[in-house]
């Protein structure tokens, strides 16, 4: 099944490395033709410029031979959607003109459409990646996404070991790994100085100075840097980042009587995320922290037994999505991650157990 995956991800991205998503029939037409003003293609339902949409795949296929060894789908359609993958990161590094991806909609909402002839506002060029949208489906504020450009360098790096390994194909493992260096060396300037915080990440940058300070439950997010190992859990800038994000300095960080976490302004004020809880869990080494999230989580899904986009933390009843499988498989992953660690939080509340360093935890950790 997950070798089906793959190909599939595969064909969609040759049918088009911009788009986000896709239908099952080839040959449909996006009922957002009529209003969507950009290079739509048959087969495609939407095309939201998200780097995380070519990072995924490659985080999956790669994940699939290392846990299998199985190289049967990594064939010529492999190769040809994997080239298409770093073409499309380099044109939206911009360094030689704005690129052919531009996107506009006719829509009251601000977040659904691009500004400025659907290239979006200006980018210092610097080496990171342009993504015109967040992985929530909203329209970026500043064109570079660090958490996004993080999980690119991750991912390119990935990229490069199976051309290596299995493509037999040096130059174009040189190629993949030349490019994650490139903006991993761009996202070590990006760093910003708070005055309470100290050195954090910011969430959208522009190259000419320009910053936004605040973080969305949808990932990539800075919040979930450790969990894509874009980051080690351990690193002093995103612990300080994270006591941002989980802060009332995060504009999105919203607490009520029932529950705390981080939203998104895909669903407005004050409504928190199931994802966000789950990824504070999954990125968490303190295990009382740990069994927080697990208790908001079984006391807010509202009767219904599933996890939600989003609620409100003091009235969970009111929610977004009563079925959305992102958010319900992610909390599966934070069960199946306690129960073969933590296997004690599932049967009594907040232990007082002391925290697992995180240099005994086991990972794959590598950025290149």
């Amino acid at each position: 099944m997950i070798e089906g995956v793959i190909r599939r991800q595969n064909k969609c991205i040759i049918i088009d490395p911009y788009a986000n998503a896709f239908y099952k029939d080839d040959s449909k037409v996006s009922e957002w033709k009529k209003t969507d003003h950009t290079d739509m293609k048959p087969g495609v339902h939407e095309r939201k410029w998200e780097i995380d949409s070519l990072c995924y795949p490659i985080r999956l296929a790669y994940n699939f031979w290392k846990d299998t060894g199985d190289t049967a789908p990594f064939d010529e359609h492999w190769k040809e959607a994997m080239t298409l993958v770093v073409k499309t990161f380099k044109e939206q590094q911009r360094v030689d003109g704005r690129g052919p991806y531009s996107f506009t909609r006719e829509t009251s909402f601000a977040t659904d459409s691009v500004p400025l002839g659907g290239f979006g506002y200006p980018g210092k060029p610097n080496g990171l990646i342009c993504s015109m949208f967040r992985p929530s489906d909203d329209a970026t504020i500043f064109p570079y996404l660090i958490p996004s450009n993080y999980f690119a360098v991750k991912s390119l790096g990935q990229l490069a070991e199976m051309w290596e390994k299995i493509g037999k194909d040096a130059d174009k493992a040189k190629e993949a790994r030349d490019l994650a260096k490139e903006v991993y060396v761009a996202l070590q300037q990006v760093t910003v100085m708070h005055p309470k915080y100290g050195k954090i990440f910011p969430f959208e940058v522009n190259g000419y100075g320009s910053i936004n300070l605040m973080d969305d439950a949808n990932v990539p997010s800075l919040l979930g840097l450790p969990y894509l190992e874009a980051v080690f859990p351990n690193n002093a800038t995103y612990l300080n980042t994270r006591r941002f994000i989980l802060s009332e300095d995060n504009p999105f960080f919203f607490k009520g009587t029932v529950a705390e976490g981080v939203g998104s302004p895909h669903t407005g004020l004050n409504m928190i995320w199931h994802i966000g809880i789950s990824m504070r869990g999954l990125t968490s080494t303190d295990t009382k922290e740990m069994a927080e999230c697990l208790e908001m989580l079984r006391s807010t899904h509202a009767g219904t037994g599933f996890m939600h986009e989003s609620f409100d933390p003091s009235a969970p009843i009111k929610f977004t999505r009563k079925w959305f499988a992102w958010s319900n498989t992610l909390f599966g992953e934070y069960i199946w991650k306690i129960y073969r660690e933590h296997p004690d939080l599932l049967k009594a509340p907040a232990p007082a157990v002391a925290a697992t360093p995180p240099s005994k935890q086991k990972s794959r950790w590598k950025i290149f």
